[in-house]
């Protein structure tokens, strides 16, 4: 690893906050247009995506898997629910609200997978090098978050049963 330049002072683009924040900035403004076609924000896509993937769960769980405050899943889950896409219910524990998609939650699956090609193709990368990249962003998130590096969604490992996303 090349050491920084001490003398120069600091480069913005020398930053690796500045490079994963350009990519993800490109990568939700290319994801904004194709999610409104099917009537997702970003935040109700992973939402959603967390659905389709893992299958009922409570917000709290839907929280951590995104990665998100559990006040953040609430409103979310709400605004699907009013446009039909998940149902919210109490658990067996009354305390907690289990998250489902609904039948029309998940038909839209099928428009989403097209979304997330879209996404993919744009980015000129290969399926390989796409994985490499996620695996070594993961890598670098669990180096970064010390409470979540014994995540198997972080750790390094895949966990896409449905295929892959940028």
């Amino acid at each position: 690893m090349e050491p920084l330049d001490t003398v120069g002072g600091l480069r913005l683009d020398d930053q690796l906050c500045f490079a994963l924040y350009a990519a993800t900035h490109a990568i939700t403004h290319r994801y904004r247009p194709l999610l409104d076609e099917i009537g997702l924000t970003y935040p109700q896509y992973l939402l959603m995506l967390s659905l389709w993937q893992d299958g009922p769960a409570s917000v709290g769980r839907i929280a951590h898997r995104l990665e998100l405050d559990l006040h953040a899943v609430t409103p979310l889950a709400e605004r699907l629910e009013v446009a039909g896409l998940v149902r919210r219910r109490r658990g067996t524990d009354r305390r907690q609200v289990v998250i489902s998609a609904t039948e029309l939650g998940r038909d839209l699956e099928a428009a989403a997978v097209t979304v997330q090609a879209e996404v993919a193709c744009a980015t000129g990368l290969d399926p390989l090098e796409l994985a490499d990249l996620r695996r070594r962003l993961r890598t670098l998130a669990s180096h970064l978050t010390p409470d979540t590096r014994s995540s198997p969604h972080l750790a390094g490992g895949t966990t896409t049963t449905k295929g892959s996303a940028p």
